[in-house]
């Protein structure tokens, strides 16, 4: 009784661990969208800083679970929490790499997006920040439903994703934007559309976790 009770405290902590994690990514990806959209430089270079204590959660988080299975030999539903947790850490610290890379981008930007491409950057953002969200829920309440739902809040974040890209180059070379200037928001909108996929990754580790199967929601 003693182990299990041990083994349960050790779960709690992999899963706070995990909360932790995904509260400083979102805090990152809403930090490097400011820095794009406002060109803040200062706050660009925070957003870059700041990954190496993501990393650190990352890698703190993977030698708990190997801990984990090398002391405890879990199976079943023990087992998958586990592994779903390590895979779960891989998609926040990817967030977190993609949040670098809206940042690194912010400071090659020569002027913050003027309005049309801002509004939709804008609305990928706050979408993008509406899956994390809903994704950490479906983790933390154990929620299926929302762990699917994903799937179709991701749909919307490709569909604005594809607008973006159409409204940049829509008008050519008299836009009011340079040519690479346009380039560079596409990428930022890219790097949203990439942190969705990874959300829908944890709404697939979640349902690994309930399930035991396998599910693709991209």
């Amino acid at each position: 009784m003693h182990q299990r009770q041990a083994f349960d405290i050790a779960l709690k902590e992999l899963k706070l661990k995990l909360l932790h994690m995904g509260g400083d990514v979102q805090e990152s990806i809403r930090h490097a969208v400011a820095s794009v959209l406002r060109h803040d430089q200062a706050l660009a270079q925070r957003v870059i800083e700041r990954d190496r204590e993501i990393n650190r959660q990352d890698h703190e988080i993977e030698d708990l679970c190997i801990r984990l299975i090398a002391t405890q030999q879990p199976v079943a539903g023990d087992l998958r929490r586990i592994v779903a947790g390590m895979r779960l850490a891989v998609d926040l610290e990817r967030m977190g790499d993609l949040a670098v890379d809206l940042a690194k981008t912010s400071l090659r930007l020569s002027a913050p997006p003027v309005e049309e491409p801002a509004r939709r950057l804008q609305g990928m953002a706050e979408a993008v920040d509406n899956m994390v969200s809903e994704g950490l829920n479906a983790y933390v309440n154990s929620d299926a439903e929302a762990a699917r739902r994903l799937a179709e809040m991701d749909d919307a974040v490709d569909h604005d994703y594809r607008l973006l890209v159409e409204e940049l180059f829509a008008d050519g070379p008299d836009a009011a934007e340079s040519p690479q200037q346009r380039m560079l928001i596409a990428f930022c909108g890219r790097y949203l559309e990439r942190i969705g996929d990874h959300v829908t990754n944890i709404g697939e580790s979640v349902l690994y976790i309930l399930t035991g199967e396998r599910s693709d929601l991209n």
